[in-house]
């Protein structure tokens, strides 16, 4: 059988996916614009579980996140009792960090504070880039920063609205998620949907 574009086994894409699961999250989702507030905060409660490991880690977890944490719902997260985190902790499905998990909590009623403030989490993350996708034009991954200015002033006003696990480095990550900025390399199959 001859292969074609479509066939994923052929597409050139970025290095970094090494396994079926971050290929098809490759694919399908990194880079690609969210603004849908529910989305973005899973990105964010993600991101900061991901401290310090793997993303093909928290990826494996990721529909156990969804399962443990109300469907990323900021609303009932931000409602978690004592109990409610001690039996997160007993979790084996997801990550059983004492401090993301307070982490996890604390954000929710920031992202909450946040959404009433600007109106949406949305507006007020996308207001860091004007409101429009930043081209990175990477060659090659090597070129890609852990860090930039705009995640450092991301980073400090997040902080200084009480939120957790969100260091520039980590924000970064999640501007590349949610296609805040467009770190596809040039030549990856994805790098023009996510322009878009």
């Amino acid at each position: 059988m001859k292969k074609s574009d479509s066939d994923p086994d052929f597409l050139k894409r970025c290095s970094w996916p090494t396994n079926p699961l971050a290929i098809r999250y490759h694919d399908r989702e990194w880079g690609v614009p969210v603004r849908n507030d529910r989305k973005l905060f899973e990105f964010l409660l993600l991101e900061g579980a991901q401290a310090g490991l793997s993303w093909d880690t928290i990826l494996a977890k990721r529909e156990n996140y969804r399962r443990a944490f109300d469907g990323f719902d900021p609303e009932s997260i931000s409602r978690y009792t004592a109990r409610k985190k001690k039996s997160l902790m007993k979790d084996e499905g997801i990550v059983r960090n004492r401090l993301k998990i307070e982490a996890a909590v604390v954000n929710a009623k920031s992202f909450l504070e946040v959404q009433t403030e600007f109106g949406s989490f949305s507006r007020y993350v996308w207001g860091f880039v004007g409101g429009k996708p930043l081209d990175g034009r990477r060659r090659a991954r090597s070129s890609v920063p852990a860090r930039t200015e705009i995640s450092d002033a991301l980073s400090k006003d997040l902080k200084g609205r009480g939120f957790k696990f969100v260091g520039s480095t980590i924000m970064y990550a999640f501007m590349q998620a949610t296609g805040m900025v467009n770190d596809h390399v040039q030549g990856c199959f994805c790098r023009g949907k996510s322009r878009k």
